[in-house]
């Protein structure tokens, strides 16, 4: 099969593809685990982090990248009966080779039906982008109906997901984008208010629509350039989730004095077997529902998994990034 390999950590042209065995061995896949033909790989910036080899936790090269992705179930092992094959299903996480591939071995905890409303694409970006929105909203933030919610950066797919997520939680959301087409986009999701955080006063801006309260709760993408102005506009014993960062930030701890506010670091791996299971449960529901609904804004082939790298970490977030090992997607695909 074809997949993407990384033989070294470094920049995006070591990621290559390849034709390698397939993960599962020649009798099928292993007790619990089930083979899934991937029709879309989600790509995350972790795994940009990853592949430079600047992350916590690194796997044995060579490897193959990706952790969420949607496909169709091609085998099953011994005593998996959630699924069955021929059934689509979104991908959570992998037992071996990642989602940059044809085919996929995974745990049957981390195979979750897809609904036949959505396309392949789609379910490639809910297992991270998806269950890291809820875990930070949700698990980290403890987010109540009623309060207020800033998503400090909301037009990429986990900001898509967490304004979703909060607007049918019943929380006011206040959302951020950095381009106008970003900006639409968030308004299409939901959001109560959306502000331009390239334009200078916005925080100002922030405060006002919080009637000088400030949010509730604010969900940070990158932290290196904004935790120190979240400390200063967070509401008194407000939440602040860091959910993306790609450097060091000198902040002041006597913001989070004065109002007892706290930040809460969050890494989706960190998450219990239990809180996966509520995670996925609660995602599944709302994909079912219509109540969430993901948004694609760019497929592209396995073999450009390098410019989707990176793509993914330029300015301008506008939903999720796929890869189609298997070529065009279709409506329905």
């Amino acid at each position: 099969m074809k997949a993407i390999r990384v033989h070294e950590f470094g920049a995006p042209d070591v990621l290559r593809l390849e034709e390698i065995d397939q993960p599962a061995q020649a009798g099928g896949p292993a007790a619990g685990q089930v083979l899934v033909a991937i029709h879309a790989a989600g790509v995350n910036p972790v795994e940009t982090y990853i592949r430079s080899g600047a992350y916590a936790l690194l796997p044995n090269v060579p490897y193959t990248p990706g952790g969420d992705g949607a496909g169709v179930v091609e085998a099953v092992g011994p005593g998996v009966d959630s699924v069955s094959v021929g059934d689509r299903v979104y991908v959570a996480a992998t037992v071996s080779s990642g989602t940059y591939a044809e085919k996929a071995l995974v745990g049957e905890e981390s195979v979750h039906p897809l609904p036949e409303a959505l396309s392949f694409a789609q379910g490639a970006a809910v297992g991270v982008p998806y269950a890291t929105a809820y875990r930070g909203l949700h698990q980290k933030a403890e987010g109540r109906p009623g309060e207020t919610v800033f998503i400090h950066g909301a037009s990429g797919a986990v900001g898509v997901a967490a304004v979703q997520l909060a607007k049918a939680h019943g929380m006011r959301v206040i959302g951020s984008a950095g381009t106008e087409r970003g900006r639409g986009l968030v308004r299409e999701q939901g959001a109560d208010h959306v502000l331009d955080h390239t334009a200078s006063g916005y925080l100002e801006e922030l405060t006002g629509v919080t009637r000088g309260q400030g949010p509730d709760v604010i969900l940070e993408m990158l932290a290196n350039v904004n935790l120190n102005n979240d400390l200063q506009v967070v509401a008194r014993f407000g939440r602040v989730v860091v959910i993306g960062n790609r450097g060091t930030v000198e902040i002041d701890p006597r913001f989070t004095m004065g109002k007892d506010s706290t930040v809460r670091g969050m890494a989706l791996w960190n998450a219990s077997e239990a809180e996966r299971a509520q995670i996925h449960a609660a995602l599944v529901a709302g994909l079912a529902n219509g109540t969430l609904a993901p948004v694609v804004g760019r497929q592209m082939s396995l073999a450009e998994a390098a410019a989707a790298h990176v793509a993914v970490l330029e300015p301008g977030a506008y939903g999720k990034i796929a890869l189609l090992p298997r070529g065009a997607s279709h409506p329905s695909s």
